[in-house]
């Protein structure tokens, strides 16, 4: 594959991702200009319904945490370049997340519906959540991330530095911001209906999993430097320990 065409892959990928996040966003949310969202009329029978979110998860777990774990990169490497493997994972995870908000089955009730200035500001609250995880992403090198740094360099034909961890900003009282502005967007929310309680519950469970498996090759990587700083730092409670 040509140096362009992994340029164009991972500014694709890039897009893909970005929509999928916005469209999931929007998706747990209570916007009128949304045709569906978490809290729409249920389709299908409690039992189906939750089968079909239990497997949208598990989609969901098994190629966000898979893809990132060391065995499967290097068997990934050997079918496409080094600098699209992060642009390959990126662009997977946004359309798993179309299909969550495509195919997710909702379930009729509410455990909690507000309205007035409550749910403005549980909205508002919700907002600040996905909007602290994001501005997480670039204080550890958002383009890097989600792959745009690599196709960059490689089209510039200069090498990929090596990650340097280092404590700012929100890494400093909680060592993973990103998960944490996800958690508060999805359980912030002015209408928790059972549909979306059945999401918040799966996901966080995951998230939880998830981060197990992403502490222990951190730990691996970074050896000590990495355990002091969990014996400082909170997991997802800043400044608990």
């Amino acid at each position: 594959m040509s140096k362009i065409l992994v340029f164009i892959y991972g500014i694709v990928a890039y897009v893909v991702a970005l929509i999928g996040q916005v469209w999931f966003i929007l998706y747990l949310g209570e916007w009128e200009f949304m045709a569906e969202t978490i809290n729409s009329p249920q389709t299908l029978s409690l039992g189906l319904a939750l089968l079909v979110n239990i497997a949208l998860v598990l989609l969901f777990a098994l190629q966000h945490t898979g893809m990132a774990r060391n065995f499967f990169k290097e068997r990934l490497l050997k079918i496409i370049p080094e600098a699209s493997e992060r642009s390959t994972y990126v662009l997977l995870s946004g359309v798993v997340l179309i299909l969550v908000a495509l195919y997710w089955q909702t379930i009729d009730g509410y455990v909690w519906k507000t309205e007035g200035m409550l749910s403005s500001f549980l909205t508002t609250l919700s907002l600040l959540g996905w909007g602290f995880s994001v501005v997480a992403t670039f204080i550890i090198n958002h383009f890097e991330l989600f792959g745009l740094q690599q196709v960059y360099l490689n089209l510039r034909d200069q090498p990929t530095p090596k990650i340097d961890f280092q404590e700012r900003l929100f890494y400093t009282f909680v060592r993973h911001p990103i998960q944490l502005g996800v958690l508060i967007g999805i359980w912030v929310t002015p209408t928790m209906s059972y549909g979306h309680l059945v999401f918040s519950l799966l996901f966080s469970l995951y998230i939880f999993i998830g981060l197990w498996f992403e502490e222990r090759d951190l730990l691996a990587e970074l050896g000590e430097h990495y355990e002091t700083y969990r014996q400082r730092v909170g997991m997802i409670v800043p400044f608990v320990k």
